[in-house]
């Protein structure tokens, strides 16, 4: 996982907050409070398995990129949290249900070029 302070260190004058690959978020790491904490416990699953899920996603062939949306408390906190995943994609259809929204949830930068068709679909937890 990427360390706190580089994440911080990328967060632009604005105070928005970087999108990260999933490896920089996940990779080496098992604490289980840094993504969708509010719902560990309460239905989600082991961090492992949304970040395989969202690896998996991310090999679609109609799949332009997937990022992690640092949770902006991360600032104050000095802890990374993820706030969502943004899945680019062309697939658009039945793509909507309750926990996806479209575009991102907050201001973010190191953002992706989006493919022309392709839409940003923010997962969340809330």
């Amino acid at each position: 996982m990427i360390p706190t302070a580089d994440v911080v260190g990328r967060t632009g004058g604005d105070g928005a907050m970087p999108l990260l690959t999933l490896d920089a978020f996940f990779a080496g790491d098992d604490d289980e409070e840094y993504i969708a904490p509010n719902r560990w416990g309460h239905g989600r699953p082991p961090s492992a398995v949304p970040a395989e899920r969202f690896r998996a996603i991310e090999r679609c062939a109609d799949v332009a990129w997937v990022r992690v949306q640092p949770h902006p408390e991360t600032l104050a906190r000095g802890e990374l949290a993820g706030e969502a995943v943004a899945v680019c994609t062309a697939r658009t259809g039945g793509v909507e249900p309750d926990g996806v929204v479209r575009g991102l949830v907050d201001d973010y930068r190191d953002v992706p070029r989006v493919p022309d068709g392709a839409t940003v679909w923010s997962v969340v937890w809330d």
